[in-house]
């Protein structure tokens, strides 16, 4: 987030299931390796149990000591994403866009509060069906849709028409069918990346390297590189393409030889021109 807050939040992490779309996210000060550690266990560990595989960016906030102990004593295989690739991390830089444009038209001139608006944008992403899947998370995460304000503010049916014990049967039902209905969302998900993915393929001009040749890389400030001089700082380098991966990312190296751990997508490589 691009503006601190009065208790000194200045960024977010965020997280989001793959399948359900459900999201969470807390506001922190600094990004360091105990606080996305702590993230991880308070927000998805110790509240929907452990999962077999998280996926993460390239930051050293992950990329430590900390965060790998947790992963061993939990079991949980963690990847690593080629930076701001579309086939990997995408989805959760998609819903940091919808964070950020919310929280922006929701605060206005009042930026310093955005920490303290966050759950209600959460709350909004949760309980709205997203494209892919046509289903809300909240009700692919918990088996049924969730009251939401407006309707007790305007009494939808279902607020007016209340019943308990009718109440009951329906959040029975809703449990019954609840596999059909993530089955469902699950073909709709599969089709909905299908053709994002020829959209994207028919629309995006890949750049190729060659191994040997001379690149500069674009950064972020959690992928930041302090070893080598940054350009703008929007690009940094020059680096050496060391290697091609299966899926095309590329494997870079310093100009001293020191290979940088994690692959790049093509997108965020460009040539150098000495």
């Amino acid at each position: 987030m691009p503006t601190g807050t009065k208790g000194g939040a200045k960024h977010a992490i965020v997280a989001m299931d793959y399948f359900t779309k459900w999201v969470e996210a807390e506001a922190i000060v600094h990004i360091t390796e105990a606080n996305t550690t702590n993230f991880v266990k308070k927000n998805i560990l110790y509240r929907f149990g452990i999962p077999s595989i998280i996926i993460t960016d390239n930051g050293t906030q992950f990329d430590n000591n900390k965060f790998r102990e947790m992963c061993e004593e939990y079991k949980i295989t963690n990847y690593y994403a080629s930076p701001a690739h579309p086939q990997t991390n995408g989805q959760t830089e998609a819903v940091n866009k919808v964070i950020k444009h919310t929280l922006k038209a929701k605060l206005e001139a009042k930026k310093g509060t955005w920490a303290n608006k966050l759950p209600k944008v959460l709350w909004a992403y949760r309980t709205t069906a997203r494209s892919s899947t046509r289903e809300t998370p909240f009700a692919l995460a918990f088996g049924t849709e969730a009251v939401i304000p407006t309707e007790t503010t305007f009494t939808s049916p279902r607020v007016q028409l209340y019943n308990p014990e009718h109440n009951v049967n329906m959040l029975l039902q809703n449990l019954d069918e609840l596999e059909e209905v993530k089955d469902r969302a699950q073909v709709r998900n599969a089709a909905y990346q299908q053709r994002a993915a020829r959209y994207y393929n028919s629309h995006v001009r890949v750049r190729r390297f060659q191994i040997g040749d001379l690149v500069l890389r674009r950064v972020s400030p959690n992928t930041k590189d302090k070893s080598v001089r940054s350009l703008a700082d929007k690009w940094e380098g020059p680096y050496i393409i060391k290697g091609i991966t299966r899926h095309g990312a590329y494997m870079i190296a310093r100009l001293d030889g020191s290979l940088v751990l994690r692959p790049y997508n093509a997108q965020h490589l460009k040539i150098f021109y000495p």
